[in-house]
């Protein structure tokens, strides 16, 4: 197994698209921390896991619950040698209507936390015999392409990736490797409510299936997939990458035309 007998945190994991992450770090041999700000969510789906998982209440605002997730992980697992920054929050705003406290809202969560709980988690890899370890940030496809009224959450997760960068090269000598990974479209709880707030959910539907080269949204465990590989050992020579998990959506230069071309040159 990819990750026998790893210790992972893995944040925002109490549902969507951290539970994926938890469940196939799970079958893959972690002993798992499923931390969320809903602490019964993070308890059930620790439960669900069954042996080798702990949920833990946390709230990542809060860099006093940070230090005690790290500290209890170890307390209870012996050591970390796992972290994922997936806990996040979106807000959807044109830029000229977003407060100050929206911006702050989404920093505080989507950037600032993952860098304060990186700190921590990196000292105790270094702490720990054998040193080392492997932390993977959860970005997003925006890091490649922007939308409308994304200002605060694009802002947010392009500074997760020149964090991810910047730290990867920093501790990629002492044995911590960090590298990020860019999901598109997720089957999660949020992609549910994109449709229901269109007027037609299934026109909504079809307009961005028919953007994604694959056809369809990808369900939280394909990135599990990923993120287990660059939490392994056999992602060794990874370290900064940005790994666009998204159904080829960002090599796409422009939205599907709703017709086809008559073919043009060749033979």
């Amino acid at each position: 197994m990819l990750l026998d007998d790893k210790v992972v945190i893995v944040t925002g994991a109490g549902g969507g698209l951290g539970q994926g992450i938890a469940e196939v770090c799970h079958r893959e041999g972690a002993r798992v921390v499923v931390a969320d700000i809903r602490g019964a969510a993070a308890l059930a789906v620790a439960k669900s896991l069954g042996a080798r998982a702990m949920g833990i209440a946390c709230d990542v605002r809060s860099d006093d619950e940070l230090a005690a997730l790290v500290a209890d992980t170890v307390a209870h697992f012996g050591r970390l040698d796992g972290l994922v920054n997936n806990a996040g929050v979106n807000c959807v705003k044109p830029a000229l209507e977003t407060t100050a406290s929206d911006w702050q809202q989404v920093l505080s969560v989507d950037l600032r936390a993952s860098f304060v709980l990186s700190q921590l988690a990196c000292r105790q890899m270094l702490a720990q015999q054998p040193a080392g370890g492997s932390i993977v940030n959860i970005a997003t496809v925006h890091t490649h392409g922007a939308l409308p009224a994304s200002v605060a959450y694009d802002a947010a997760k392009w500074g997760m990736i020149g964090m991810t960068k910047s730290m990867a090269i920093e501790l990629a000598p002492r044995g911590i490797r960090i590298n990020a990974v860019s999901p598109g479209l997720v089957a999660t709880q949020i992609w549910e409510d994109v449709k229901a707030a269109a007027p037609d959910p299934r026109q909504c539907e079809d307009y961005f299936y028919s953007n994604i080269p694959i056809g369809r949204a990808i369900e939280p465990v394909e990135i599990g997939e990923v993120v287990a590989f660059l939490l392994s050992d056999r992602s060794r020579a990874l370290v900064g990458s940005n790994v666009f998990a998204d159904g080829g959506m960002s090599s796409q230069l422009l939205s599907q035309a709703p017709f086809e071309f008559k073919p043009i040159g060749g033979d």
